[in-house]
């Protein structure tokens, strides 16, 4: 049986501003902190996000219950962080991830974001997760799963985009993708145990 995979939508661009100060961006979250929304920023860049609905929930919940799965059979020690607020003042830089994880006990930051993309444009993600010092990076657009470690070389940081993830250690990520590609929840949680006990 060949199961379906989750449709995906137009994409739409979220709003820019530029050359908006680090006060004026804190007094604008402030005015805008009401659910559907997304602000971001970066080197004076103000980006707002319209979230854009259920096929972004639906992709967002099952790539954060497979990978909970995973972890909990593997045997970290996880906590997971949603997407709580991520920022530094002195990087100019505030992003909140759609999933986050603490892959051990005592995390300051999380090991790990995953965004799950429905939109097009914006502020470099990957230069905000830098930004922040998140070791790794998961971006999941279209059907496709790619994944990014955070290096340091020389003093300077950047991330490489890598196939198997070094956080996550283990984790079959092909797999992963298939099953968070599966159209029906259910059976997707259940392919993915399966595989995870053979």
């Amino acid at each position: 049986m060949t199961a379906a995979a989750i449709a995906t939508l137009p994409k739409e661009s979220p709003l820019l501003f530029d050359g908006v100060t680090w006060r004026e961006f804190k007094a604008v979250e402030q005015l805008l902190d009401r659910p559907g929304y997304r602000l971001s920023f970066l080197d004076g860049v103000l980006e707002i996000r319209r979230m854009p609905g259920e096929p972004h929930e639906t992709v967002k919940e099952r790539l954060g219950a497979l990978l909970e799965l995973y972890l909990l059979m593997a045997g970290f020690d996880f906590t997971p962080t949603g997407s709580m607020t991520l920022e530094n003042e002195s990087g100019g830089v505030k992003r909140e991830a759609d999933k986050s994880y603490k892959l051990a006990p005592g995390r300051v930051r999380p090991d790990l974001a995953i965004e799950v993309v429905f939109t097009s444009g914006g502020i470099n993600k990957i230069e905000a997760y830098k930004r922040l010092l998140i070791p790794e990076v998961w971006f999941w657009e279209d059907g496709v799963l790619e994944v990014y470690h955070l290096r340091k070389e020389d003093d300077t940081l950047h991330y490489e985009r890598i196939s198997s993830s070094e956080e996550v250690k283990g984790i079959d990520l092909d797999l992963l993708l298939r099953c968070i590609n599966i159209a029906n929840h259910v059976e997707s949680i259940k392919t993915f145990q399966q595989a995870l006990q053979i």
